[in-house]
């Protein structure tokens, strides 16, 4: 199990690697956009990769190359509301596909998703931070951390944020 605390660090087995939460802390979620990283016990789903910046990845996860047209709805009032959608799209969304290098690998955790609750929050992932600036709500760690982090978890590795 991997736990993260709010001093800002996530252990796994021996591994502590320093790193980035939502900028209003963890705390219990209350509703899209709040910037909190939901207390509570999560599954690593799926990794979502740019196979051009990051062409070998080791980790046991189910692997998805981002392409240019992949994103993640956060439109409470869509339909697809936190899932993964074709852009464009007329629905609120982050794009996967980014400049910045954050979404460079992306660990899908399976907050809100069975069943989906409409403006309780979406897309808690953990990603990639330069400067471990605050978050939105997500799990933030170094490149080198988060490919050393995939490379020891499974699948459905348990995620106990508290």
């Amino acid at each position: 199990m991997i736990t993260v605390k709010k001093s800002g660090y996530l252990k796994y087995k021996k591994f502590k690697f320093r790193c980035a939460l939502g900028k209003a802390g963890i705390k219990n979620k209350i509703k899209e956009g709040d910037n909190i990283t939901p207390k509570g016990t999560y599954k690593a789903i799926k990794l979502f990769y740019r196979a051009d910046k990051v062409p070998k990845i080791k980790t046991t996860l189910k692997k998805f190359k981002i392409k240019k047209n992949i994103g993640w709805c956060d439109d409470s009032s869509s339909q697809f509301y936190n899932k993964q959608i074709k852009l464009p799209s007329i629905f609120s969304h982050e794009k996967l596909h980014r400049k910045d290098d954050i979404y460079d690998l992306v660990i899908v955790l399976n907050y809100n998703f069975k069943p989906v609750v409409k403006k309780r929050g979406s897309a808690i992932f953990i990603h990639i931070t330069n400067k471990y600036k605050p978050t939105q709500g997500c799990i933030a760690l170094i490149k080198e951390d988060l490919i050393k982090l995939l490379s020891l978890i499974k699948k459905n590795t348990k995620i106990k944020i508290i």
